[in-house]
């Protein structure tokens, strides 16, 4: 499919002049040098050098789509968001899929978490929703993220991701046996975007008008059914067709086969968190579901490609802190940290002013903030006052928060996150092993039995191997007797 140029015409300078010759820079003399007047070929190849902005540090790989939300149940006892305050209301969303760490020239089809970035324009502005394709995450504290992804991106020696690297942070961080075991199952590889479930992996707070609080975790169950692909089968096609997930997606809505994915939340009342069996804010630890069922709440389709991928995908922006009037943070440590570092990073990548591009900004309502000036500050705000508190009229605060505040006490102070009665880093990976078929057990120790065999030092390997055992002893019986095997 061809997009067709809706600026059809004379070919101009960026500053609109006419452009003579677009084939042959000026020269002095049919055989001489290239004059420094030509201006057009200047600007050309200046241009030319600053194309490109910084990749993303992490999901630099990623594809997007516009659509819309639906809500299909009564949520307004949970939460006085506006979006979700009647059956049918309709919202527009674009949302943003990607892997982690592969760097935006890598292959789809690989091993890796998916993100799963969704925002919603609505009319109390945009609300983001930055999670993933699991459910859970290797870490729980935002301060072991930056050591996390370097062990995930090129070692600073070889050039490399290096297993040793991988498996040692792994085998020191125990919380992360959890989420290694969903990495290395079946569901590791999606077949495609379309073909996955998404989540919103930390817990949020969802307040009613009354000002009730409640913990929620959102789910994103595909229609398309899960399909995944083999380790086997995943080298070939990135081998083939390393823009597999993206060209799957674009050609799919191209058809008319819109995607869906129908929208659940499970939901916690206040009072019950403190004494759960597992932190509820926790993001290596799910809430089961005989303790919290999912409740169906909306459906999600997407139904649009982006005109201009450099435009709507490489420069949109997500931001865990893009809340709406009853949704709110929770004191998930991971998203705490999330919470500063997707804006700090997107003011660095893309710009102070990034919100103002049109994939990014409100689009029921338009921002009414005191920011002004930066690099391509557009002058919206004309010459209206740049202070607040001020006497012309300008915007003014509400007075009522988003969210509901929570009770602290204690001293201020590095610490672990509350333990909870049923509370360690293995049992849920246990469970989750336990829940598998025998050819799925089979196909996750041979995926971990590959990668840890590239490990180079016994040490590491013995470590990461024991995390698995404490899990279940047959997960850690059988992936060390297939490590073995490999190692010879």
């Amino acid at each position: 499919m061809t997009v067709q140029d809706e600026t059809a015409g004379p070919m101009t300078t960026e500053a609109g002049a006419p452009v003579a010759d677009n084939q042959n820079s000026q020269t002095a003399g049919a055989g001489g040098p290239v004059l420094v007047q030509d201006q057009h070929l200047l600007e050309k190849l200046a241009h030319f050098n600053r194309e490109r902005i910084p990749e993303r540090i992490v999901h630099a790989r990623g594809a997007g789509a516009y659509g819309k939300f639906t809500v299909t149940a009564d949520v307004t006892k949970y939460t006085r968001a506006k979006f979700l305050s009647e059956i049918g209301k309709e919202t527009e969303v674009f949302l943003r899929f990607s892997t982690v760490a592969g760097n935006l020239g890598a292959a789809d089809a690989v091993r890796d978490p998916r993100g799963f970035a969704l925002k919603f324009y609505t009319e109390e502005g945009n609300y983001d929703l930055v999670g993933n394709n699991t459910p859970v995450f290797f870490i729980k504290d935002a301060i072991k993220f930056p050591d996390f992804i370097h062990t995930q991106k090129r070692d600073p020696y070889t050039g490399s991701q290096e297993p040793d690297n991988v498996f040692d942070f792994w085998g020191l961080s125990p919380e992360s046996t959890h989420q290694v075991t969903w990495l290395f199952g079946d569901r590791g590889i999606p077949a495609s975007y379309r073909h996955m479930d998404g989540f919103g992996s930390h817990t949020f707070q969802w307040t009613n008008e009354a000002g009730e609080v409640f913990w929620v975790k959102y789910h994103f169950k595909t229609d398309q059914g899960i399909k995944n692909l083999t380790a086997q089968e995943a080298e070939v096609l990135a081998g083939k067709d390393p823009d597999s997930h993206q060209r799957d997606l674009r050609e799919a809505i191209e058809r008319g086969e819109y995607p869906t994915w129908t929208a659940y939340v499970q939901i916690m009342p206040a009072a019950e968190a403190a004494n759960y069996r597992f932190n509820p804010f926790d993001l290596t630890k799910v809430w089961p579901h005989e303790d919290y069922p999912m409740i169906e709440f909306g459906k999600l389709e997407l139904n649009r490609n982006p005109r201009n991928i450099f435009a709507e995908v490489e420069q949109s922006i997500f931001s865990p802190h893009h809340f709406v009037p009853g949704i709110g943070p929770s004191p998930d440590k991971m998203l705490q940290g999330r919470l500063f570092a997707y804006g700090d990073a997107h003011r660095y990548r893309v710009g102070i002013n990034a919100d103002l591009l049109p994939v990014n900004e409100p689009k029921a309502t338009k921002a009414r903030s005191y920011g002004r000036d930066g690099v391509m500050y557009d002058g919206r705000h004309g010459g209206a006052k740049n202070y607040e508190p001020n006497s012309f009229g300008a915007p003014t605060e509400t007075g009522r928060a988003l969210w509901q505040p929570l009770p602290v006490s204690g001293t201020t102070e590095e610490r672990p996150a509350p333990s909870h009665a049923e509370d360690d880093d293995f049992v849920q990976a246990g469970n989750l092993y336990r829940l598998m078929s025998e050819d799925e057990k089979a196909r996750l120790i041979d995926n971990l039995a590959n990668a840890i065999a590239g490990v180079s030092r016994d040490d590491i390997a013995q470590r990461a191997i024991e995390n698995f055992r404490k899990a279940d002893p047959d997960y850690g019986k059988r992936l060390e007797a297939a490590v073995q095997a490999l190692r010879g």
